[in-house]
């Protein structure tokens, strides 16, 4: 297990009531701002691995849809080299 995994394991359950809250009613600025803090204290790895594997999975398929819609209008906002 990485230390990501690791790390994605022991976080709070209420910092992501918060963030599905804000998916839920569909507000994607302060979904943007939950996940900028959320990166913030714990790190973009973290948040990928939360995001990935705990939250996305937690959607309904018109939810996910919708969050990808508001990806896709607001463009990319950073890419990640890969090696």
């Amino acid at each position: 297990m990485t230390e990501a995994q690791l790390t994605a394991t022991k976080i709070p359950v209420n910092n992501l009531i918060d963030m599905l809250a804000a998916i839920g009613n569909r507000d994607y600025s302060r979904f943007q701002e939950l996940e900028q803090v959320f990166v913030s204290q714990y790190g973009e790895e973290v948040w990928q691995e939360v995001f990935n594997f705990r939250v996305l999975p937690a959607l309904d398929k018109p939810t996910s849809q919708w969050l990808l819609a508001q990806w896709m209008s607001h463009g990319i906002n950073g890419i990640k080299k890969i090696a």
